[in-house]
């Protein structure tokens, strides 16, 4: 019984080799379009949520647009949404920042339009 499976292995080998190598090149391929770049953006939202300082414009993941109020120590931050309207909501949950958009729109809206 030994020999017949050892006779099949030896005999399965060289076609294995194939599916070796086809699945391989499946697994570089899903790193290198799935996975790689995946890392890069989890790599670029951590370093922009550490920038984030008080006074910057932010859009939460849920929508809510609002200047950084105050950065707490509990990785929590207060967003000021109106005058008199604050919200505590996680670091994690920004998404965007506003900030230097904001800043371009009131340059060139300040611009004079040449004619």
């Amino acid at each position: 019984m030994l020999l017949l499976f050892i006779s099949l292995a030896q005999a399965a080998s060289p076609s294995m080799v194939p599916q070796l190598l086809m699945m391989a090149a499946i697994f570089f391929i899903f790193y290198f379009f799935m996975i790689r770049p995946q890392m890069k953006r989890a790599k670029e939202q951590a370093a922009f949520i550490a920038e984030l300082k008080k006074g910057d414009w932010v859009v939460t993941s849920g929508g809510i647009h609002g200047k950084i109020a105050r950065i707490n120590s509990d990785s929590t931050m207060m967003l000021e949404v109106d005058k008199a309207t604050t919200l505590k909501v996680e670091r994690a949950m920004i998404a965007v920042e506003h900030t230097k958009k904001l800043q371009e729109t009131i340059k060139s809206a300040t611009l004079p339009v040449a004619e």
